[in-house]
């Protein structure tokens, strides 16, 4: 079995943006050699996410939209969490709903998703150095 790491940074200029990494995923594995196995790429902090969905620019204004309207507005008094002094709990509650982690299937040595998928990592509570785990695991080709 091979196994890769790699990992990639990120200090966003807004406090919640979406970033496709589709390609630095894909390169990755391409880096590996791993022809059939998996990927798992993870959010390593709390107030981000990783998630697979299509790259289209109304689907994100509809996210974020969702997000802040409907699952966790950004209203620091709202939340317990913020009594600590912070104030993003709303970020922690979208990485919740989000989810922090995507597996994806290597298949000849590429990743085997479906026609409009990809694969993105949501900032939540952004303008800081963050960073995102790739591990690739399997059968080199």
């Amino acid at each position: 079995m091979t196994s890769h790491t790699h990992y990639l940074w990120f200090n966003t200029e807004r406090r919640q943006e979406i970033i496709d990494i589709t390609d630095e995923v894909a390169e990755q594995v391409a880096v590996s050699g791993v022809a059939e196995g998996f990927v798992l790429v993870s959010a390593m902090h709390i107030s981000a996410s990783v998630f697979v969905n299509d790259h289209e620019s109304g689907l994100w204004h509809d996210i974020l939209h969702w997000l802040e309207h409907t699952v966790a507005p950004w209203d620091p008094e709202r939340y317990r969490h913020n009594d600590t002094g912070e104030d993003n709990a709303a970020a922690h509650l979208r990485s919740l709903t989000m989810g922090h982690e995507v597996i994806v299937p290597i298949t000849d040595g590429s990743l085997d998703l479906g026609p409009w998928q990809r694969v993105f990592y949501g900032e939540w509570d952004g303008q800081r150095k963050k960073r995102v785990v790739i591990k690739v695991l399997g059968i080199a080709g």
